[in-house]
Order: structure tokens, then sequence, then C-alpha cells
């Protein structure tokens, strides 16, 4: 196995085309598990952790570029405030060791449909930057997804960046899994509330062969949420919400819980999480991670 080790993020670029087949490792905290397990025996690694531009984030136009390598734990303790439904998410990923080293890009090119971030990408609206020695380009989180550890990366590309707006509204994360931490989540749910653009995003993880919108409860919403005279929302209303969320998903039954307990647990998390966010704008607050 060759080990290929960039300085640059162009020699990380220049690389990655002469060796297509080289499998792009930085925290490694999913690589080194397939490794180690022989689910994957890659011809070359190509070893990120000295591509200093993939460690860093900023804004641009507005919105809030995190690199591909910016770690969990940087997320929550610097960009908590501005991102609280992706640091919520960071929160619970693996432990401490885990969250120092693994990285929102690193989940993105693993594309589990478990991962724990995807639900806060899909409902904060992200874009995903890609880059390779023909250009770059920018492809929306929802349409970034393919299937079952399956995304639109081409050979020669790389992830380089995420993008998102600084959250305007109360945004929520919630998981279900044995313990809150150190475990693969059952299902998850992410919801931000976009009071500018009078609509709510919404995230599924663990629950369809890819990470996915509930776009027909989003739909359901714009409806029924009164954005300039906000009220408590009915019971009627979270339900509905819920049992559309739960119509979103396509689970499988595994070890880890059956496609009824995971439509059912998606139903109750997309209640509660619209009962807490709604109840943070009603308040003029912005949910904190």
């Amino acid at each position: 196995m060759d080990f290929l080790r960039p300085g640059t993020l162009a020699e990380a670029i220049e690389a990655k085309a002469a060796h297509p087949e080289a499998v792009p490792i930085a925290g490694g905290t999913d690589v080194m598990v397939e490794l180690n397990f022989d689910h994957r025996r890659p011809a070359a690694l190509l070893d990120l952790n000295r591509v200093a531009e993939l460690h860093e984030h900023g804004r641009q136009d507005g919105r809030i570029r995190i690199g591909a390598a910016v770690p969990y734990t940087r997320i929550i303790t610097e960009l908590g405030a501005d991102l609280p439904g992706l640091a919520m998410a960071a929160r619970t990923v693996g432990s401490p060791q885990i969250r120092n080293r693994g990285s929102v890009g690193g989940n993105l090119g693993a594309a589990s449909p478990a991962g724990d971030s995807h639900p806060a990408l899909l409902a904060a609206d992200a874009d995903v930057e890609i880059s390779s020695a023909r250009g770059s380009r920018i492809v929306a989180a929802k349409d970034f997804y393919l299937g079952v550890k399956r995304n639109v990366l081409e050979p020669d590309e790389l992830i380089t960046a995420v993008h998102l707006a600084p959250a305007e509204g109360p945004q929520q994360f919630s998981k279900v899994g044995t313990r809150n931490a150190m475990v693969i989540a059952v299902c998850a749910f992410g919801l931000a509330l976009h009071p500018a653009r009078r609509h709510a995003g919404t995230g599924l993880g663990s629950a369809a062969p890819t990470p996915r919108a509930a776009t027909a409860a989003e739909q359901f919403l714009d409806g029924e949420l009164d954005w300039d005279s906000p009220k408590p929302l009915a019971d009627s209303v979270l339900r509905r919400f819920g049992e559309l969320v739960a119509g979103a998903a396509d689970p499988i039954d595994d070890v880890r819980g059956s496609a009824a307990y995971r439509r059912h647990a998606l139903s109750v998390l997309a209640r509660r999480t619209l009962g807490w966010a709604w109840s943070d704008y009603i308040r003029g607050g912005r949910t904190c991670a």
C-alpha cells in the first residue's frame, strides 16, 4: 500500500488526480476501522493531515466555510453559537478522542446513512465544496448522497469544505441510541428554522439508504407556522408533522432496531424538536449549542 502525504491543497489535488484510487484519510475514524477489520484494502492512502487549508474555517459571501478536516471539537467550541444544530450533532459523535479527530468532511466522504452530521447539514441547507485538478464545484447536501456509502464524488475529487449560513433561528438535533454518544444512531433528526424564508428545514439520519429531508413535512409547516405572530403549536400540528417525518423514512430492520420502531421514534423526535425550536422562536431566542 502506497502512502501519499501532500503538504498543500494543490499538492493533495494533484496527488488525487495522479492516484484516483487513493483513499483520503485525515482523522481516520472511519477508514482505520475498515482497514483494521479488513473491509477495505486500498492501493494507496492519501494523508491530508498536513494540508492546512482543510483545517481552517472562516466567512465567505456571508456564509461559514468549514474546511473538510476541521474536527468536531472545534465546530462545537468555535462555531457552536453560529451553527447550533451542527454543534449539537457534533456533541453526540463518538468519544472526546473521536471528536478531536473526526470531521464533517470525513462524515460526508463515508456517506453512511447513520452519520450524525448529515441531518444537521440537510436541515441547514448546507453545500459541499468539491475540488479536483479540473476545478471546483458546489453540490447541495441534499444532492450529495447517492446510496448507502455512496456519494457524487468522482475518483479524482476531494471534499474540501462545507458551506452553511449562520443560524438565523432556532435549530435542534436529536437521535435515538442505546446511549447519547459512542453509539451508531438507531435514527436521528435535525431541524432548522429559517424565519427570513418562512421555512423549516429537516434532515433524517439512519432511516433510509441515504440521509434525506422530509419534504412533505416541510411543506406542511410552511402552511402552519405563523412567523409574524407566533403562538404555541396545537398538538394536532405537532402530531401531523411527526407523521409526515415518519412517512419520509424508508428504514430497514437490523440489530439496532426495527423499521417500525425507527418510524415511531422519528415521529417522536420530530414532534419534540419542533416543539423545542418553536418555543425558542416564540421567546425570540436562538438555540445555543
